[in-house]
């Protein structure tokens, strides 16, 4: 599966749930508008399983499944590709591992240098954030817009934010230079088919 350029992109929200539940919310997000999805889950219990499950969901709507921090577990899935965290390895040990065709993302906080880098060392797309009050994130170091405007700037990739977003606040996101916005927790407060339409729309 190819990486988007633009668009909705939703991470897994998995504690205390099924994972049917998890299956469920992901493919009414797909449904919704979603157009790529990482598998992120800080206490597997199955993560074999369950990632195995969200590769094919996202294969029948044709679009990619990315591993958060485990390039072990992408291989053993066949999943599109990764995302890395700066304590998750090498740009570069991923792309052996992985191959040409793998989807490999970086975290880069609030730090255009840390772009830079990534990029040069092969990454697909990288993440900054995060920009707003984050449940999932509520100890993570704020990103500055004016990042975004200089990443967007400077850099050739798709830039993804990340962090509290928000139909109406995702937009000044958008406008100062984000690709993809990559959403938690407001995808599944409620509805996600109605909560992904509605992150869609801001595209």
């Amino acid at each position: 599966m190819k990486l988007p350029t633009h668009g909705l992109y939703a991470i897994t929200q998995t504690d205390n749930k099924s994972i049917a539940t998890i299956l469920a919310e992901i493919e009414q997000v797909l449904s919704g508008g979603a157009v790529m999805v990482q598998y992120r889950d800080k206490h597997p219990q199955n993560a074999h399983l369950l990632a195995s499950e969200l590769v094919a969901l996202c294969h029948q709507y044709h679009l990619p499944l990315i591993i958060n921090d485990d390039v072990e577990l992408a291989i053993q899935v066949n999943a599109d590709g990764v995302h890395l965290g700066k304590e998750d390895g090498a740009v570069v040990h991923a792309r052996q591992r992985l191959g040409n065709d793998a989807i490999i993302g970086v975290s880069c906080y609030n730090s255009v240098d840390r772009a830079i880098e990534a990029q040069r060392d092969g990454a697909d797309y990288v993440a900054f954030g995060r920009f707003f009050t984050s449940s999932s994130k509520p100890l993570a170091a704020p990103a500055e817009l004016r990042t975004l405007q200089e990443a967007k700037r400077i850099l050739t990739v798709p830039v993804v934010a990340i962090g509290g977003i928000l139909p109406d606040n995702g937009g000044q996101l958008l406008n100062a230079g984000a690709d993809m916005l990559a959403v938690i927790g407001g995808l599944f407060a409620a509805q996600p088919q109605h909560a992904a339409r509605a992150y869609h729309a801001l595209f």
